[in-house]
């Protein structure tokens, strides 16, 4: 019964608060409010049967934010710790990842910097036991294995493990802990004055894994710097205005956010940017949202640099995570955010479903915008100048100032598919697992330098492969030049890292290729 009273006043502080950023008094209870925690009463005391009170609290109060706008969402405790190490940039571990091969579990990657790799776990490995508990064939899901490799950081962890590269057991016994979720998953330099570096979301330790980035970049004699922003969901708002803080010279204008009273916090640059005059070339795509649009938005609006790419997502809200009890949290939104010309990207969402609403970037392949930059939508009533007298457009994400459209580029759908999807990755631990003495690379300079050997007996293998399984793909002369390179990458991040996958996959990347051919011809 306290429960259900303290989760009823909880959606109460919710409904009622005037000002979630600024107000600290008390939220009144209203008496719509006074009437759901009757209810919920009723149903614990008096209802005929016994039913789930906790659960009903979670569908109503799921109910009331799908109410609001398509950013709002719910978050019960079971969903709350994977949420949580996302954004927190690691997470309790032994720091593998793995496949379920054969009924056995079969470690595809050591992740750099955690207890396994201290240990000396390494890529292929069978992990046979885990603290005397068997984990070969018993049909484990991947949830069950997760369950059994987490646990307590005190009590240290037993494994017995099968290497098939020497054909021997080896036993282990270390303790859990931290393993670094990296939001900079790659820099380096392209060539001798382009430096690259690609941010997946927006996390507590994003910023200083930036700055580190950027500064070893620097320290190569940068003068132009390709920032990858596609794919990124976003994620918090400082470290985003911290980076574009970086490449602004002082008192220009970042970010304007505005609360629910009205009030407008106008954020500007400080005088201490660590690349405030090279050049800048920022990479999104329709996935590129919240976060990562404020940093395209202040770069566009400044003139401090290009954006290149597709439209991005189009999401021009701030959200606030609070906790309702039990564990349970909101991801409430709390603020409107506009970019330096004063232009709000967010697209509408008053009079469309959720789902339609996320849906929205799918239709841009069915109204031709992805083929055509023409089709991109601009509503004149929301025409903006940048500081320089470019007119930019708000109501629905950034419009790159060089646009790629999926016509300039043939390649690039099979070439999402290879490297986005799980096919490629299980076919190439499966090659290199059958036969680990022939994968034996070294040197990572070298093997990214040097063409893949045994090209044609790979492809063939692929081939085989998806006939095997009835994945319908087709393999012909125009695109074994994509395999090959996305196997190369595939090989590469279980051997050598992210940061030479990234290298490598970005070596038949149409957008880096524009990229590249602006930069040189300005």
């Amino acid at each position: 019964m306290i429960l259900i009273v303290f989760l009823s006043l909880a959606i109460g502080h919710l409904i009622g608060s005037n000002n979630l950023l600024n107000d600290d008094k008390p939220a009144p209870v209203y008496e719509s409010v006074q009437k759901l925690n009757q209810l919920l009463i009723y149903l614990s005391n008096d209802y005929v049967d016994k039913i789930n009170t906790d659960s009903i609290v979670g569908v109503v109060i799921e109910e009331i934010v799908n109410e609001l706008d398509p950013h709002s969402v719910y978050i019960p405790v079971v969903q709350k710790q994977a949420l949580s190490e996302s954004m927190q940039g690691n997470f309790m571990g032994i720091g593998v990842s793995f496949f379920i091969v054969q009924d056995s579990i079969a470690v595809v990657r050591v992740l750099e910097g955690g207890p396994s790799e201290k240990a000396g776990l390494k890529s292929g490995d069978r992990i046979l036991t885990v603290d005397q508990d068997t984990l070969y064939q018993k049909q484990l899901t991947s949830e069950a294995v997760v369950s059994k490799l987490k646990g307590s950081s005190v009590n240290p962890i037993k494994l017995k493990v099968y290497r098939k590269r020497t054909d021997s057991i080896y036993s282990f016994k270390f303790k859990r802990g931290p393993v670094p979720l990296p939001s900079v998953s790659s820099s380096y330099m392209i060539n001798e004055t382009i430096g690259y570096i690609k941010i997946n979301r927006f996390s507590q330790t994003t910023f200083p894994e930036f700055r580190k980035a950027l500064e070893k970049l620097i320290a190569q004699e940068m003068e132009d710097l390709v920032l990858d922003l596609r794919g990124n969901p976003g994620g918090y708002l400082l470290p985003a205005k911290q980076i574009v803080d970086d490449f602004l010279a002082a008192n220009k204008p970042i970010v304007i956010v505005e609360g629910n009273n009205g009030f407008r916090e106008r954020t500007v640059a400080s005088s201490s940017g660590l690349y405030e005059n090279g050049g800048l070339y920022v990479l999104v795509d329709e996935n590129s949202a919240s976060s990562s649009e404020i940093i395209a938005g202040a770069i566009q609006d400044n003139d401090r640099g290009f954006i290149v790419g597709r439209r991005t997502f189009g999401k021009g809200l701030v959200q606030q995570q609070m906790p309702l009890g039990g564990g349970d949290q909101i991801r409430l939104t709390t603020a409107r955010y506009y970019t330096p010309t004063g232009r709000s990207i967010q697209r509408p969402y008053d009079s469309t479903s959720r789902s339609d609403y996320y849906g929205e970037v799918q239709q841009r392949f069915e109204t031709g915008e992805m083929d055509d930059e023409s089709n991109v939508p601009k509503n004149d009533s929301l025409a903006f100048t940048t500081s320089k007298g470019r007119t930019v457009y708000g109501g629905g994400g950034i419009t790159p100032d060089f646009y790629i459209s999926n016509g300039e580029t043939p390649d690039e759908l099979l070439n999402n598919y290879f490297i986005r999807s799980n096919l490629l990755n299980r076919f190439v631990f499966l090659e290199m697992d059958a036969q680990p003495k022939k994968y034996i690379f070294n040197n990572a300079a070298r093997f990214y330098n040097e063409p893949l050997p045994f090209r044609e007996e790979l492809i063939k293998a692929f081939k085989d492969y998806c006939i095997e399984n009835s994945y319908p793909i087709t393999i012909t002369k125009n695109n074994e030049g994509v395999l090959i390179n996305a196997i190369k990458a595939y090989i590469a991040i279980q051997l050598f890292g992210e940061n030479l996958y990234n290298r490598i996959v970005n070596e038949k990347d149409p957008f880096i290729q524009k990229t590249l051919t602006e930069i040189k011809t300005p």
